[in-house]
C-alpha cells in the first residue's frame, strides 16, 4: 500500500514541521509549509499580512473594485478555497504537507498517510524557548495563542478537532522518541505499509 502524500497536523512546539522536513529529505519528496501563504497572497494580489490574518481568523473582510465601485468579501473563505486548490495540486506528486487541514482536504484519497504530532505542554515550552530564543512566558503565550487559532481554523474548515483520531492514521507524542526518533518511526511505518 503506497502512501505518496503525508499530511502532518501538529501542536505548536511539538516538532511537526521539523519531523516533516526530515521525512521529505529522507524520502526525496517535496515539502510544503507556510510558503502557501506567500503563494496565495501573490495569486490574490492582496497584501501578505492581510492573507496571514485571514489564514488565522474566521471573518477577515477585504475590499475589491468592481464596475459598480468598491465591494467587500470574506477573505478568509477565499484563502481557504485557494489553499484547498493548492493542496490538491501539490498532492498530484509525492510530498509532505504541514497543517492547513490537508488531511480533511485529501480525505477521499487512499494514497495519503495522515499524521498528528503532539507533545506534553512542558516539552513544547522548552522546544519553543530553544528554537525561537524566547523566555518561558513568551513561549507559553505563543503556544496558547497558536493552539487557539489553529484549533478554531481547523474547526471552521472541517467541523472537527485538530487531533481527532477519526481524521488521522497515526497520532504520536514526539517527546517519546524525540524529533529524529519520531521521524525514523514514521519511516519504518511507511516502509511496512509499502510492503503490505
Amino acid at each position: 500500500m503506497d502512501k505518496k502524500v503525508i499530511t502532518i497536523g501538529c501542536e505548536f512546539g511539538a516538532g511537526g514541521p521539523q519531523i516533516g522536513k526530515m521525512l521529505s529529505e529522507t524520502l526525496g519528496i517535496e515539502y510544503y509549509d507556510r510558503d502557501l501563504v506567500d503563494k496565495i497572497a501573490h495569486q490574490l494580489g492582496v497584501d501578505k499580512e492581510l492573507v496571514e490574518k485571514a489564514d488565522t481568523e474566521k471573518r477577515v473582510q477585504y475590499e475589491f473594485e468592481t464596475t459598480l465601485g468598491p465591494r467587500y468579501a470574506n477573505l478568509t473563505n477565499k484563502v481557504i478555497y485557494l489553499q484547498q486548490q493548492a493542496i490538491e495540486k501539490m498532492a498530484e506528486r509525492p510530498c509532505v504537507i504541514i497543517g492547513r487541514s490537508a488531511n480533511y482536504i485529501l480525505q477521499d484519497r487512499k494514497d495519503v498517510l495522515n499524521l498528528f504530532i503532539y507533545a506534553p505542554k512542558e516539552t513544547r515550552v522548552r522546544s519553543v524557548m530553544e528554537q525561537l530564543g524566547v523566555d518561558r512566558g513568551k513561549a507559553l503565550d505563543m503556544i496558547d495563542s497558536n493552539d487557539i487559532q489553529l484549533h478554531e481554523r481547523h474547526k471552521y474548515i472541517t467541523g472537527t478537532y485538530r487531533g481527532d483520531r477519526h481524521g488521522r492514521d497515526l497520532l504520536i507524542d514526539s517527546s517519546m522518541l524525540g524529533w529524529e526518533g519520531t521521524a525514523k518511526y514514521i519511516l519504518m511505518l511507511i516502509e511496512m505499509l509499502h510492503e503490505k
